[in-house]
């Protein structure tokens, strides 16, 4: 008799009430792309960011791999990854919800002074709050929370307690959005006071935007421990570049590319190869920018 390894039973009840599922292997992180589809060479999953032609029968591309499909589930292509599963994860945004995840018994009392009630799912060292809309993810939005929803994972931790309430502005508001100035002539500094166009040098963001989009940059980089990395810590130095095309400049852009480099090194990827993965990723605009 065939036995139903236990993350499969789950996946399934999940997938028939319409939760988007997929495997999770030891440490608690998505299965590593197969060969085709490593480092995304096979363009990607229809549904991420950026559609491409993968239709791996494999479970590639973490959280874009998220199914309802009991019969994808269940498919040749994904039996031995359930048979080496430790537990399930599910696609926050494709359920039309939103993960807060607070990591520590800080974040979880700033939340219940902060954030209205809503259902709660205990985790190893805090809580998860669900609330029931999407937006954009985003981790480190304050010290021990990280948002989840489009493009993310959670861990499913089981149903939790309390009543779902509709996703709140508050949490909306944890995603910081770049704030520079509208007035006609002028660009937003991170220095004290404004420039006159004619006059206008340095960054046109603030500190605290370019460190929260370096963050939260860095994290993805740490999180590609099975693969990817250096990938992924080129189009975080592409995006980064992007933001400051319109600054009169400098804006530190070189600093910025060492610790995106100093990132990808932790995960295992060889210097030379960060190096030039970051080197690319600036290229394009570090001219205009730095």
């Amino acid at each position: 008799m065939t036995v139903t390894p236990e993350p499969l039973r789950v996946a399934l009840a999940l997938a028939a009430a319409g939760v988007p599922v997929l495997p999770l292997r030891a440490g608690k992180v998505p299965f590593g792309n197969c060969r085709t589809c490593k480092e995304n060479a096979c363009g990607g999953r229809p549904h991420m960011k950026v559609a491409g032609p993968c239709r791996c029968p494999a479970p590639c591309h973490a959280w874009a791999a998220a199914t309802t499909d009991p019969h994808v589930i269940t498919s040749p292509g994904w039996a031995p990854v359930w048979r080496a599963a430790v537990a399930v994860a599910y696609h926050p945004g494709g359920a039309g919800l939103t993960v807060v995840d607070l990591d520590n018994a800080a974040a979880v009392a700033w939340a219940r002074e902060t954030l209205p009630a809503t259902r709660t799912v205990p985790t190893t060292r805090g809580e998860h709050w669900l609330y029931q809309g999407a937006m954009p993810s985003s981790n480190a939005v304050r010290p021990g929370v990280d948002v989840k929803s489009a493009m993310q994972y959670a861990r499913w931790l089981g149903p939790g307690t309390g009543r779902m309430a509709v996703l709140p502005a508050a949490v909306r508001a944890l995603v910081v959005k770049e704030d520079t100035t509208p007035a006609r002539g002028e660009v937003a500094s991170s220095l004290p006071a404004p420039w006159g166009r004619s006059v206008a040098t340095g960054c046109r963001h603030t500190e605290r935007y370019v460190r929260t989009g370096l963050e939260r940059g860095l994290a993805l980089v740490r999180a590609r421990t099975e693969s990817g990395a250096g990938s992924q810590a080129f189009g975080v130095a592409r995006f980064l570049a992007a933001q400051h095309t319109g600054c009169p400049g400098p804006c530190g852009l070189a600093a910025l590319g060492e610790e995106i480099v100093t990132a990808a090194v932790s995960v295992g990827v060889p210097e030379a190869y960060a190096r030039r993965a970051v080197a690319n990723g600036l290229e394009a605009t570090v001219e205009r920018a730095a």
